[in-house]
């Protein structure tokens, strides 16, 4: 009965004085695991917005092209068509004429846009490799840290945390990501 009473369920004699210390720390991985896997999947979600609008730009890139296409087409045909009013023929020439300068200048800045969107969506693509990466050392960090206590040695402890600094500092470098 007093071997039950003594152990009580404290666990610090019996766990040794690592046992708090170590706890603790397990803790503070977790947390920073659960942190940096958040902006992980944060950084992966926008990474996939940017490629859907990225993707809709390229579209609409395409739409120009294929209307200034059809102007080009029609006023091409203007131009061998022979027609009773040439005046009239002129002035409608003009006009697609306008149309056509407009869609190529339209053209130009959406792909543009387009590519600046592909741009910022590499760069969240970085930035989610990075946080992936912390994550997995960070997990590592943890996993030997709890080694500490079935082992009881120091050494597995003091690793952990070697191990956490790390993965902390590469979750840190994806918040340096630039362009």
């Amino acid at each position: 009965m007093h071997e039950i009473e003594g152990h009580g369920g404290h666990g610090g004699e019996h766990g040794g004085p690592l046992v708090i210390p170590v706890s603790i720390t397990i803790s503070i991985l977790a947390v920073l695991v659960a942190a940096v896997t958040l902006l992980g999947h944060r950084a992966h979600t926008e990474e996939l917005l940017l490629q859907a609008k990225a993707s809709d730009q390229w579209a609409y890139y395409q739409a120009k092209n294929i209307r200034l296409r059809e102007l080009q087409s029609f006023a091409d045909l203007l131009g061998v068509v022979a027609t009773q009013d040439q005046g009239k023929a002129g002035e409608i020439r003009e006009k697609y004429g306008k149309e056509i300068e407009r869609y190529g200048g339209d053209k130009e800045d959406i792909s543009n846009e387009a590519k600046d969107l592909e741009h910022e969506r590499d760069l969240y693509q970085r930035r989610a490799d990075h946080f992936d990466a912390a994550e997995g050392v960070l997990e590592f960090a943890l996993i030997i840290c709890s080694l500490t206590l079935l082992t009881n040695k120091k050494f597995f402890w003091f690793s952990g945390i070697a191990i956490g600094i790390v993965g902390i500092i590469v979750a840190l470098t994806g918040f340096l990501v630039r362009v």
